[in-house]
This record gives C-alpha cells, structure tokens and sequence, in this order.
C-alpha cells in the first residue's frame, strides 16, 4: 500500500512538473490553477474547461468553423446560455443527452453546455447505421438527442419519448439558447460526465465512461509532445471519439485558436493550414494519407511551414506513411498509441519515428506498457511479442454495460501483440484477435500491410485470415493499385517473399477499389473477409 501511494504522489509531482514546463499552469499565478480545479469539480472536465479558459484569453479568437469565429468568451457566454435553454426542457443532473454532430462549433457548445447542468454526455459515432444507433441510445439510457440536421430520418427510429434538439443545427441552438441569461449558472447537484463509444470495427461499440478528469492528466498528452500555445489547431480527427476532443480540449486550454470542418477534405486542410498558419494538425492515419496521395505538385501550392506537431492516431501508422508524411512536412510527426479503455499507452517522437519508422515510441509520464506471454508472465527480453497491457490514470473501471477488459498486475489488456526492441522503442505487431496460426507458424497481418504499403504501386492494403484446409488458415491480401499503374497478383507475393518469411506470403491477392473503413479510419475487416465468403 505505502509503495502504490509513493508511486502515485511520484506521478503527480512529475505530471505536475510536465504541466508546468508546457505553459498548461503557470507557477506565478496559483490562482488560475485553483480556479481551473473549483471549475472542474463543479462543472466536469468540459464544463469547467471553458469558463477557465474564458477568464484567461477573453475574447483572442477560440473557434473557427463554417460559420465565423467565436472567442473564448462567446463560447462560454452562449454555452450558459445554452446550458439555460437545456434546463427550460428539463434536461439536467442525470439526464443522458446522446450527442450526434460532426466538427462544428455546436458539438463543442453542446458539451460544455450539458456540464453546467450536470447532464451525461454519450458522443455517438456519426456513421452509426439505425441498428447501431438505436442499440447504443437503449443500453446508455438516452433520454435526448442533440443532432445535426443531416440525421433527421436516422434519430426518426428512436423511442418518441425522447427529446430531439438542434434539427437546425447552429441555428436550432442558438434558438434554444435566444433570451437566456449568459451568467455563471450554479453548480449542478451532480457531474454528468461523458461516454466515449469504442471504435471498433464489427457489432456495437461498447461504451467507456469518462466521470472525473484530473489537471494532472492531461501531462500524458503534454510530455513527449511539444504543443504549440497561443496559435491555431486544425482538428480533422473526429470528435466524437477521444482523439480529436482530448486534443481540442487541449488546444482550447493553451490559448489556441481551434480550426473545425464538418468534412474532411485533403486540399481544403492544406488551405487552413496555411490561411490560419496552423501549428498543430490532428488527423487519423487515413487522412494523411489522402493529403500525400495529392501528389507534390498540389502539395507545393501551399505553405504548411508553420506546422509544429502532426498528431496521428486511431490506428495503425506504417513504417512507409512515417516516411512519407516526415519528408513532406518535416521532422513534426507524433504517433500516439492508445485506445479507448486505456487512453494513452505510448507516444512516438519524430526522432524515434526517423530512426525506426512504424514504432509507437515510450510511455509517457504516468503511463506503463508492458508485454506478457500467454501465461500472463511479463516478457523482458527485447524482440519477443506478447499481449500488451497498460496503466494509465486515464484507463476506465469497465464499460457502462457492466463487462471489463482483462487486467494483469494492475495493468490493462490493449487487445494488441506488440513487442520493444534493444532500445526500449515499442512496436505493436497486430490486434490478438488478427493474428492467425498458417501451417503451426503464428502470423500478424500487419506486417504483411506494412510491407505492402511501400509498394510504389500499391495505395493502400489490407490483409485478412481465411479458413484453409491444408494449413489452418491462411493469409489474402486486399490490395488498393495506384491509377493507371500495372500490378498483378504475382507481383504482390513476389515482393511480400522479399521481404518476409514464405509463410507470411498471401495466398490470395484481391484488387479493390477502395477498402471499406469506418469513421474513425479503421478498416473494416469482418466485411472483406464476408465478401470472399
């Protein structure tokens, strides 16, 4: 107990010390810091965000979207008065508002407004087909929608009892919010907290609540990463999921201006980037891969050199993307590898991604990452793969429909195999439930799809385990050609036994024109291995 207690009050001071060092807190001014804190206590993690930040950058520019511009104090002036409106539907202290939006001011107002009346926030994924949807807003106990227009026919399907808000959009909440009072509101009797939905790719995603978020938390974000303050951020990634709101909330805290679109569109994020000299862009893996993919004569249109950070995470960067988007932009690539339940695992700087493309880097301030064996002993040596597991004061107590991921020492099962090397640099081989056993030889889909994706051919692949008769299971390789280029399926296994051991070798190589993802980019895999049934 005295060795757990000493090595969480070890973990604060060096969280604390993080904080410091990256601007988030500021030692000569203890009063901002206490302010944050009263604000988190009584509002929650979002709630209270905006009234600090508020109080600390007025009215410099916060958000930027379709719509204009609005400061750190118009977003907490209409959030009140939002959070009003709310109130004036009953909706407060234990109700469950399911939060259906794209990248838009209305999706950040609706947060911070459902904190100040101590409402529970479940962020729904914005590609939920009807099943999804109505499965997730029944288990979470949904009592309103607030929606974008755009899914009027899809929130049709939902019990009547529950209150719909925002079918305008922008404009139905600014409708809800005419006439309030913009003041502080009390505090609620209780935190609402948030729900995160899991990203995964087959059935309905489980739900990860996010009650309470400690100041010192947000060190694991801030250590390897060095966050530019005071600028502008363009958030691609989604919100709906952690990476893109973890990293809003953060450019919010450190006084930048944050940059939305409700679409991604490659070109139109290399025009933000240079009309609003962005310093940090947050994108999943996919996304920067269209930006590449627009080859470098658009790309030299645009001056993207003030870019301080690239943030990539999601899924899985490969060694080639690592390369590619690092000689685009410079050495400004960080690759975080977490998930859901355990938040962050490890973060990888541009100097280690230079050196060993395709790591995941170290475990940041606060956070552990280890590999056990099948037995659940932890692996020391360096090269050999196991499950990987995590402790991360992040990491969740279970999913809200009562199930838990398996834990070890403490520490938290990521679902993936992954290994570190004689450097202490970790690397993730694949996810456990991909990897198949071909003639008694174990192997990880995802080193085939690493090795393929530096194919000057190839766009993109994905590689899938099918039942075979002879061997167990074997490997095909759903392949993605570049436009007018020649490439055969022969091809494709000449240059995968190149490079990997023969049993690693595809059997079947089918040419798509696009491989099927959800909206977080993870490819959907359940549904190419369907397609060869």
């Amino acid at each position: 107990m005295m060795t757990q207690l000493l090595g969480q009050v070890r973990d604060a001071v060096e969280a604390a010390i993080v904080l410091q060092r990256r601007g988030l807190v500021d030692v000569c001014r203890p009063l901002d810091a206490i302010s944050a804190s009263r604000g988190l206590r009584r509002y929650g993690s979002l709630g209270g965000l905006v009234g600090h930040v508020a109080s600390r950058y007025g009215d410099a520019p916060a958000l930027t979207d379709e719509d204009g511009t609005l400061s750190f104090a118009d977003l907490e002036a209409i959030s009140n008065g939002l959070a009003r409106g709310l109130a004036g539907r009953g909706i407060g202290a234990g109700a469950v508002i399911g939060l259906l939006a794209r990248n838009h001011r209305a999706l950040l107002l609706s947060l911070f407004a459902a904190g100040k009346i101590g409402a529970r926030v479940v962020l729904l994924n914005t590609g939920f087909a009807a099943p999804q949807l109505a499965d997730v807003c029944r288990r979470e106990k949904v009592t309103a929608v607030i929606a974008d227009d755009e899914y009027r026919d899809l929130i049709d399907i939902l019990p009547c009892e529950v209150d719909r808000i925002g079918w305008s959009g922008v404009s139905g909440l600014a409708a809800l919010a005419a006439g309030r009072s913009t003041a502080p509101l009390p505090a609620p009797a209780s935190v609402g907290g948030m729900v995160l939905l899991t990203s995964g790719t087959t059935g309905t995603p489980k739900g990860a609540p996010r009650n309470k978020v400690s100041p010192l938390q947000s060190a694991q974000l801030l250590d390897r990463i060095p966050w530019p303050s005071g600028g502008a951020y363009h958030i691609a990634a989604p919100m709906f999921h952690a990476t893109g709101l973890a990293t809003c909330s953060l450019g919010l805290a450190l006084g930048n201006r944050v940059v939305l679109a409700r679409r991604f569109d490659p070109e139109d994020t290399l025009a933000s980037i240079e009309h609003h000299r962005v310093g940090a862009l947050i994108v999943v893996p996919t996304m920067l891969t269209r930006i590449l993919d627009l080859g470098p004569d658009i790309l030299a249109r645009y001056d993207t050199s003030s870019l301080r950070v690239v943030f990539a995470a999601g899924s899985a960067l490969s060694p080639d993307l690592c390369r590619r988007t690092m000689d685009v932009f410079g050495d400004v690539l960080y690759n975080l590898y977490g998930s859901t339940e355990v938040a962050v695992a490890a973060v990888a700087t541009p100097s280690e991604l230079r050196s060993a493309p395709g790591t995941v880097g170290r475990p940041p301030v606060g956070c552990t990452l280890a590999a056990y064996d099948e037995k659940r002993r932890r692996i020391t040596e360096p090269g050999r793969s196991g499950t990987l597991f995590v402790s991360s004061s992040l990491s969740f107590g279970g999913y809200t429909d009562g199930g838990n991921k398996e834990t070890v020492d403490g520490l938290l099962s990521s679902g993936d195999t992954g290994h570190f090397d004689e450097n202490g640099l970790w690397f993730v081989d694949g996810r456990d439930d991909d990897m198949i056993v071909s003639g008694g030889e174990n192997v990880f889909p995802l080193e085939v799809e690493n090795l393929l994706a530096g194919h000057p051919a190839v766009v993109e692949t994905s590689v899938v385990g099918v039942d075979d008769a002879e061997f167990g299971k074997r490997l095909c390789a759903f392949v993605v050609r570049r436009p007018g280029v020649d490439l055969g399926a022969d091809e494709v296994k000449n240059y995968v036994r190149a490079g990997l051991a023969r049993h690693k070798v595809p059997r079947d190589v089918v040419f798509v024109e696009v491989l099927p993802r959800n909206e977080t980019g993870k490819v959907l895999k359940a549904q190419l291995q369907r397609e060869l049934s």
